[in-house]
């Protein structure tokens, strides 16, 4: 099985449709999104399409939630929440339906999902270091979990005598008794400091991991939410991934 895993589209029409593109050159037998379809962009209705079309196994992101009063305003900043006051304008019966629909937790015999973290997925708290990575790999069942919200790619594992490590690595051969947390990175809002978009395959046969990044035309997307009228610095942000 190869598995097409990607988070954080945030409403970014041009990043989603470059890494579609991408996909198509990967064999992928399932894709699966890791959550924040909507927020901070022009074109939510058009993402919310976009993973629909692909038939995306799709976790709820904070965003997501909050569009659809599931998760509470008071949990963002004040930028963030401007864009989702705004989001609820424009999105439609389908792309509300869909996102009330989301799960925090997906689950098969292959991989885990979640959008922030594995316990507590409710919360949408950061994995941003190995003592939260932990407890999240102590209660995680299968062999690979996979989640975003940072927009920051990387890997936690934990091997012998539960220890856990942190790399940054593209591409990973996963290897026997040890477990595995990846953040996938962002599609629509990469925080690395890369401002390509982000993806992730998981080939199940290989027992490979890659995390791929791909152009896309941010000038256009930055200009879509200026003319929008939504703050400029989401817009500006995109051309340092940051």
């Amino acid at each position: 099985m190869r598995y097409g895993i990607f988070a954080d589209v945030h409403s970014n029409l041009e990043a989603i449709d470059a890494v579609i593109q991408a996909y198509k050159n990967e064999n992928i037998d399932q894709y699966l999104c890791l959550g924040d379809v909507v927020g901070y962009g022009a074109d939510p209705c058009e993402c919310v399409s976009r993973v629909m079309s692909l038939s995306a196994i799709t976790v709820a992101g904070n965003h997501d939630w909050a569009t659809v009063n599931l998760f509470s305003l008071e949990n963002f900043r004040f930028e963030a929440a401007e864009v989702i006051y705004w989001t609820r304008t424009q999105i439609t019966q389908t792309e509300r339906d869909f996102l009330e629909s989301l799960e925090l937790i997906y689950k098969n015999t292959d991989l885990t999902l979640a959008h922030g973290t594995i316990d507590n997925p409710k919360d949408f708290n950061y994995m941003t270091n190995g003592y939260i990575a932990w407890e999240s790999l102590r209660l995680l069942e299968t062999r690979v979990g996979f989640v975003g919200h940072s927009h920051v790619p990387g890997i936690f594992t934990k091997g012998v005598g539960d220890q856990v490590g942190y790399r940054q690595d593209d591409s990973l051969d996963l290897i026997e008794g040890q477990s595995y947390i990846v953040n996938v990175g962002s599609v629509g809002q990469p925080r690395d400091g890369n401002p390509k978009a982000a993806f992730c395959i998981f080939d199940t046969k290989e027992n490979k991991i890659f995390i791929k990044r791909v152009k896309y035309d941010m000038e256009k997307t930055r200009k879509k939410i200026i003319e929008t009228g939504l703050p400029r610095s989401l817009g500006d942000r995109l051309l340092i991934g940051m």
